[in-house]
């Protein structure tokens, strides 16, 4: 397995893992997949804002992970706060393909100078929340019945790394 920085040609793999995340997860509050055109823009944003993507390819090529820093929010007293994401293909879960891909973003938050990265994660996901917790990152916080999807009222778990 390999992770490095992700390209355009990379984003059909992206696009495919996060629409399944959105369909049969709760990964994400998502209801409908996105477009390869919305995924595009999302990268160049991030290119322009220097917000690393990172991808894990498997020996054959194929992306089957991929992770991000993203804004945490647009207001200037955040700049030193980034959001992060980790998605990993359905049939490649529970092999270490995460802890892989949120190492570097790790490491890219500290080379740009940020201070903290928060992590919203369902609350159910009890594989992301110990994913996270194995890198440092604690529990601050636990909003009930913020999400709605599948028919149900779903909780998030925030998790904070202080750099």
């Amino acid at each position: 397995m390999k992770i490095r920085p992700a390209t355009y040609d990379d984003l059909p793999g992206i696009l495919e893992i996060y629409n399944d995340a959105v369909l049969n997860t709760t990964a994400s509050y998502d209801y409908e997949p996105r477009t390869l055109g919305h995924r595009i823009a999302w990268f160049e944003d991030h290119v322009k804002h220097n917000y690393p993507v990172f991808v894990a390819v498997n020996p054959e090529g194929r992306v089957v992970g991929w992770s991000a820093l993203n804004r945490y929010h647009d207001r200037f007293g955040y700049r030193f706060t980034t959001e992060n994401s980790v998605y990993v293909a359905a049939e490649q879960r529970r092999k270490g393909i995460g802890q892989m891909l949120l190492a570097p973003l790790i490491q890219a938050a500290r080379e740009r100078g940020f201070h903290a990265i928060i992590a919203a994660i369902d609350a159910q996901n009890e594989v992301s929340i110990r994913l996270h917790a194995s890198f440092g990152f604690q529990h601050v916080g636990h909003f009930k019945q913020v999400g709605f999807k599948f028919d149900r009222w779903l909780d998030v778990a925030y998790m904070e790394l202080l750099l």
